[in-house]
């Protein structure tokens, strides 16, 4: 069993800055890359920001300059530190892992169960 635990969402007002982490646990040989997702009300889950186990990063263009994703893969978690939060950034944001439980199984998507970012006056 697999495990993806996200903590760090909560309320703050525009401008602010919120870090949110996500630590997977369980039998796990060897992570792939790890990400970020958000889904706003009545909106697609869409992707925040990847980073792979080689160190290169992707950020959608609309958090590019202010959230900033990193890993620790002896403890096999993702953070992504939120700055110069805005309203449009509210959403639900889940944890994402491509991994793999052996050094025989392929590669699976695995999602936590996702962490609430409200950003209002």
């Amino acid at each position: 069993q697999v495990q993806l635990v996200e903590s760090g969402g909560g309320l703050v007002q525009p401008g602010g800055s919120l870090r949110l982490s996500c630590a997977a646990s369980g039998s796990i040989f060897s992570i792939n890359d790890m990400g970020w997702y958000r889904q706003a009300p009545g909106k697609e889950r869409e992707l925040v920001a990847t980073i792979f186990n080689g160190g290169s990063i992707n950020y959608a263009d609309s958090v590019k300059g202010r959230f900033t994703i990193s890993r620790d893969n002896a403890k096999k978690t993702v953070y992504l530190q939120m700055n110069s939060l805005k309203p449009e950034d509210t959403a639900v944001y889940f944890c994402n892992a491509v991994l793999r439980t052996t050094l025989y199984e392929t590669y699976l998507q695995h999602w936590g169960q996702g962490t609430q970012v409200t950003v209002s006056s």
